[in-house]
Protein backbone atom coordinates (compact mmCIF):
# COMPACT_ATOMS: atom_id res chain seq x y z
CA UNK A 1 0.00 0.00 0.00
CA UNK A 2 1.16 3.30 -1.02
CA UNK A 3 1.33 6.12 1.53
CA UNK A 4 2.31 8.66 0.24
CA UNK A 5 5.00 10.06 -3.10
CA UNK A 6 7.06 12.50 -3.08
CA UNK A 7 8.87 13.99 -6.41
CA UNK A 8 11.86 16.50 -6.97
CA UNK A 9 11.29 19.31 -9.44
CA UNK A 10 13.43 22.18 -10.30
CA UNK A 11 10.38 23.85 -11.48
CA UNK A 12 8.93 24.27 -8.14
CA UNK A 13 6.19 26.87 -9.26
CA UNK A 14 4.76 25.53 -13.13
CA UNK A 15 4.66 22.32 -10.11
CA UNK A 16 2.64 24.08 -7.72
CA UNK A 17 -0.09 25.32 -10.47
CA UNK A 18 0.07 21.69 -12.79
CA UNK A 19 -0.46 19.92 -9.61
CA UNK A 20 -3.51 22.31 -7.81
CA UNK A 21 -5.15 22.47 -11.30
CA UNK A 22 -4.69 19.14 -12.81
CA UNK A 23 -5.69 17.26 -8.85
CA UNK A 24 -8.49 19.71 -8.39
CA UNK A 25 -11.07 17.62 -9.60
CA UNK A 26 -10.39 14.76 -7.18
CA UNK A 27 -10.73 17.43 -4.36
CA UNK A 28 -6.94 17.73 -3.62
CA UNK A 29 -5.63 21.00 -2.84
CA UNK A 30 -2.19 22.15 -1.14
CA UNK A 31 -2.23 21.49 2.30
CA UNK A 32 1.09 22.14 3.62
CA UNK A 33 3.58 24.98 2.12
CA UNK A 34 7.12 24.21 3.59
CA UNK A 35 10.04 23.20 2.49
CA UNK A 36 7.95 20.12 1.00
CA UNK A 37 4.61 21.23 -0.02
CA UNK A 38 2.11 18.88 0.50
CA UNK A 39 -1.02 17.91 -1.80
CA UNK A 40 -4.08 16.13 -0.38
CA UNK A 41 -7.78 15.80 -0.22
CA UNK A 42 -10.08 15.28 3.04
CA UNK A 43 -8.57 12.06 3.98
CA UNK A 44 -5.08 12.13 2.71
CA UNK A 45 -2.06 13.84 2.35
CA UNK A 46 -0.04 11.59 0.59
CA UNK A 47 1.54 13.68 -2.70
CA UNK A 48 4.57 15.84 -1.68
CA UNK A 49 6.91 18.57 -4.36
CA UNK A 50 10.53 19.26 -3.10
CA UNK A 51 12.65 21.11 -4.69
CA UNK A 52 15.73 18.85 -6.94
CA UNK A 53 16.56 17.26 -9.78
CA UNK A 54 13.73 15.77 -11.32
CA UNK A 55 13.64 11.81 -11.42
CA UNK A 56 11.64 10.63 -14.38
CA UNK A 57 8.70 7.87 -13.38
CA UNK A 58 4.89 6.95 -14.21
CA UNK A 59 2.16 7.48 -11.27
CA UNK A 60 -1.62 7.12 -11.74
CA UNK A 61 -4.06 8.90 -9.61
CA UNK A 62 -7.24 7.02 -9.00
CA UNK A 63 -10.76 8.93 -10.35
CA UNK A 64 -14.00 7.62 -8.82
CA UNK A 65 -15.56 7.58 -12.44
CA UNK A 66 -15.14 7.77 -15.80
CA UNK A 67 -16.66 11.63 -16.15
CA UNK A 68 -13.76 12.68 -13.48
CA UNK A 69 -11.02 11.51 -15.87
CA UNK A 70 -12.23 13.48 -18.36
CA UNK A 71 -13.23 16.40 -16.31
CA UNK A 72 -9.54 16.61 -15.11
CA UNK A 73 -8.64 16.47 -18.95
CA UNK A 74 -10.28 19.04 -19.38
CA UNK A 75 -9.49 21.35 -16.39
CA UNK A 76 -5.76 20.74 -17.81
CA UNK A 77 -6.70 21.61 -20.96
CA UNK A 78 -8.11 24.90 -19.93
CA UNK A 79 -5.17 26.11 -17.46
CA UNK A 80 -2.75 25.09 -20.65
CA UNK A 81 -1.81 21.77 -18.91
CA UNK A 82 0.62 19.70 -21.52
CA UNK A 83 -1.67 17.32 -22.57
CA UNK A 84 -0.33 13.99 -23.38
CA UNK A 85 -3.05 11.30 -24.56
CA UNK A 86 -6.93 12.04 -24.34
CA UNK A 87 -8.84 9.53 -21.98
CA UNK A 88 -9.95 6.56 -23.26
CA UNK A 89 -10.41 2.84 -22.92
CA UNK A 90 -6.77 0.65 -22.68
CA UNK A 91 -9.01 -2.81 -23.06
CA UNK A 92 -5.08 -4.30 -23.55
CA UNK A 93 -4.93 -4.17 -19.55
CA UNK A 94 -8.70 -5.07 -18.71
CA UNK A 95 -11.69 -3.84 -20.23
CA UNK A 96 -12.86 -1.04 -18.49
CA UNK A 97 -9.39 0.43 -17.87
CA UNK A 98 -10.55 4.24 -18.61
CA UNK A 99 -7.35 6.77 -18.42
CA UNK A 100 -6.18 9.85 -19.49
CA UNK A 101 -2.65 11.47 -19.67
CA UNK A 102 -0.75 14.77 -18.71
CA UNK A 103 2.69 16.15 -18.81
CA UNK A 104 3.99 17.82 -15.31
CA UNK A 105 6.71 20.79 -15.72
CA UNK A 106 9.44 18.00 -15.74
CA UNK A 107 8.23 15.52 -18.38
CA UNK A 108 7.03 13.21 -16.05
CA UNK A 109 4.37 11.20 -17.63
CA UNK A 110 0.86 11.91 -15.01
CA UNK A 111 -1.97 9.14 -15.62
CA UNK A 112 -5.51 9.64 -14.24
CA UNK A 113 -7.43 6.19 -14.16
CA UNK A 114 -10.49 4.76 -13.80
CA UNK A 115 -11.40 0.61 -13.42
CA UNK A 116 -15.11 0.84 -13.17
CA UNK A 117 -17.09 -0.28 -16.06
CA UNK A 118 -19.56 3.07 -17.53
CA UNK A 119 -22.48 2.66 -15.79
CA UNK A 120 -25.77 1.37 -17.62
Amino acid sequence: MIDHIEIQTERMAESLLFYAKALEPLGYVQKIDGIAKGFGNDGALDLFLVKGEPSKLHFAFAAPDRATVDRIYDTARGARLTLDRAPGLAPHIHPNYYAGYLRDPDGRLIEFVCHQAEPG
